[in-house]
């Protein structure tokens, strides 16, 4: 049976009578919810994106690049492993189970969980990709949200305009690329490829045929970017630069103990902090989650040392602590960075062919599309949006309906806000709270650890095994 023919659908209402959830962006996140929000009788729900398909990261899907968390950390399975949309299920429905099976895989590739996430879109009903939504407001006059978008045609131009009415919302508009002020300039630069790390796959064409190429960035994706060139340019003209601020090519933080910062039970201690402490272990927990997995670093190690079995060294640099001051062109085929190096207090230059800015992402603001809401909004002393620990936004008691976000809230729940091994939890974190019961069981301890000295909770009792029926005799 197709998963999307399972029970739970509501009926389709009235083209103006409210829905039961609106959701804004197709991530992993919201594809996480609508999954879990599928099954559920009589909840009618809606999912809005820009984009025309689902896609993850399609300038990162680097081959054999893999994912960081384990395969069980799909949409579903840690809320409801029986679900119909697990990855598992995604094997079984492409006859790739017993392939998968014996390939012994914890960490599946990037482009298989990307393949798995549109084969949930391509069949999950109440899924509008071409739709970009404009505004959110609140009528006060109908107790609910009115969500104004526009219908795209194939190539991304306006079609339609449209409203939705619904009782709840929920934001999972992800990240974006971040390029830091100084290396703005570069992006302009005309002749030059310049091109953040989310687009290396359009440009990698490019970037290999460039007489010299400078990565900017010391993070998994730098790490990963810098293999791929490396593996693809001629042994002793490699004319690679890899650099970032970061003191050292720092492993990532993958002890199993270390890893229970990806736990709720982490989620809610940090969400109970004060406000000026949750922003400092953000700042100083940069390693659970920005470091680079050893398996990379090896691989890099490897390719650089396999170079050397000739004699000579690879003509690759790569310099940890380094800052870029500025940036710019030098006539219309080059670009000159200025950098500095903190612990040396020196400065140099790099004339270079060719940049990748392996900066990272950025959450998105929310202030464009919930510019109608911002009457309503209740902020922290940094202006940002207050969100409760059920990922609701805090408004004003006048609204009667919820707003709620996903991967927007690492500043109230910490670290683990874009980590795909919360998706399924905090959708039914958020599926409980807007049917008012508990539609998904879930685990009251998930660490070993216990964060916190007033934050214990009560640790159940091992459960007894269920004693055995002896086999009845019928052979009388």
């Amino acid at each position: 049976m197709n998963p999307a023919q399972t029970p739970g659908a509501a009926p389709h209402p009235a083209p103006d009578a409210p829905r039961d959830l609106v959701g804004i962006g197709i991530g992993p996140a919201n594809l996480s919810l609508a999954a879990l929000a599928h099954p559920l009788d009589g909840l009618d729900t809606l999912f809005y994106d820009q984009r025309p398909a689902f896609g993850w990261h399609p300038g990162l899907l680097i081959e054999g690049a893999t994912l960081q968390v384990p395969f069980l950390a799909d949409l579903v399975s840690l809320a409801d492993p029986t679900s119909p949309w697990t990855f598992l299920n995604y094997l079984r429905s492409r006859e790739r189970l017993f392939p998968f099976y014996f390939a012994e895989r914890l960490h599946i590739q990037r482009a298989e969980y990307d393949a798995y996430c549109r084969w949930v879109s391509e069949n999950l009903p109440g899924l509008h990709f071409g739709h970009q939504v404009d505004a959110v407001r609140w009528n006060p006059e109908r107790d609910v949200f009115e969500v104004d978008f526009t219908q795209l045609d194939t190539d991304g131009e306006a079609e339609a305009l449209g409203r939705t009415y619904t009782r709840n919302v929920v934001l999972g508009i992800g990240t974006e690329p971040y390029v830091p002020d100084p290396l703005r300039p570069l992006v302009d630069a005309p002749g030059v490829p310049v091109v953040h790390a989310a687009d290396y796959l359009d440009h990698r064409a490019d970037l290999l045929a460039a007489e010299h190429v400078t990565v900017v960035g010391i993070g998994q994706s730098g790490a990963e970017i810098f293999l791929d060139l490396l593996r693809n340019r001629p042994a002793g003209r490699e004319k690679l630069h890899w650099l970032g601020r970061t003191e050292s090519f720092a492993p990532m933080e993958y002890s199993k103990l270390g890893l229970e910062h990806f736990t709720p039970d982490h989620t809610r201690y940090f969400h109970a902090l004060p406000e000026s402490t949750r922003d400092r272990l953000v700042e100083g927990q940069w390693q659970l989650h920005k470091g680079i997995d050893a398996a990379t670093i090896a691989a890099v190690h490897d390719e650089l040392y396999r170079r050397t079995l000739h004699g000579g060294w690879p003509d690759a640099v790569l310099t940890p602590g380094v800052r870029v001051r500025t940036a710019g062109r030098v006539a219309t085929t080059q670009v000159e960075l200025h950098l500095e190096h903190g612990p040396q207090d020196s400065r140099s230059r790099l004339t270079t062919d060719a940049v990748v800015l392996a900066t990272g992402y950025r959450e998105r603001p929310l202030d464009r599309i919930l510019a109608g809401l911002d009457p309503y909004m209740r902020r922290d002393n940094q202006e940002r949006p207050r969100i409760d620990e059920d990922y609701r936004l805090v408004l004003d008691p006048s609204v009667t309906g919820t707003m709620y976000v996903q991967n927007a809230e690492t500043h109230t729940h910490g670290i683990g806000a874009p980590d795909l091994g919360l998706a399924a939890w905090r959708s039914a974190i958020i599926l409980n709270s807007l049917t008012g019961r508990e539609a998904y069981a879930l685990p009251r301890r998930t660490a070993f650890t216990t964060f916190g000295l007033t934050q214990r909770r009560h640790v159940p009792p091992p459960r007894e095994a269920p004693a055995l029926t002896p086999l009845v005799d019928d052979r009388r």
